[in-house]
């Protein structure tokens, strides 16, 4: 998706338990055609030290209010987060961007829905599927737009998403190193994680 307007809302100082960060707002904007209404995607990015002198370390993370909240044990989206958080802290500077794509993008009340499925069997992307969404509606062009506002066009990306790199590459983002964001298994995460290795790519053991 293109947007016709990104623009910065907020930059204000964020103490947190990890060290100090810069808190940073952002929205993207879709202008309405006579196919769809117009459409506003926002973004929350946290900053710490110097990020243009060299390719920082960069963690896309989509929001999960269930695991990033609420301490969910039935993904891994808390531990990566904090893993993320962690090793930007450890070396000193580097970038964590918050997309509002809860659910892989199919939003929170969809996700719910896709549990009570799961609890009947089905894994993450069947769980979708039989809601009539896709297996993955996540999309990266505004984390894209918004690395070119800060003057970061090189980066060095933290996913188990071969997708996510791709996706930045083809957005004019050069991604020079994957690092892994792959955390624990635990016993309630053992399918999540195995969905997510055969049927979505992702480079976890």
């Amino acid at each position: 998706m293109a947007y016709d307007t990104v623009l910065k809302l907020a930059d204000a100082d964020f103490p947190t338990r990890w060290g100090h960060f810069r808190i940073l707002g952002f929205e993207g904007r879709t202008a309405a055609t006579a196919e769809a209404a117009e459409k506003v995607d926002g973004a929350v990015v946290l900053v710490m030290g110097e990020v243009k002198s060299g390719p920082p370390i960069l963690r896309i993370h989509s929001q999960c209010l269930t695991g990033d909240v609420f301490h969910s044990l039935r993904c891994d989206c808390r531990q990566q987060l904090e893993l993320a958080l962690g090793t930007i802290a450890k070396a000193g500077a580097g970038i964590l961007l918050y997309e509002q794509q809860e659910g892989r993008g199919i939003g929170l009340m969809a996700k719910l829905r896709a549990y009570e499925l799961q609890d009947q069997g089905r894994d993450t992307i069947e769980a979708n599927l039989d809601l009539g969404f896709k297996a993955d509606h996540r999309e990266y062009e505004l984390p894209a737009e918004i690395l070119k506002m800060m003057g970061v066009r090189k980066v060095r990306l933290m996913t188990n998403n071969p997708e996510k790199v791709a996706a930045l590459v083809t957005a004019g983002i050069e991604v020079t190193e994957r690092l892994s964001a792959e955390v624990k298994a635990m016993p309630t995460t053992e399918r999540y994680l195995k969905t997510k290795r055969e049927k979505m790519g992702h480079l976890v053991s």
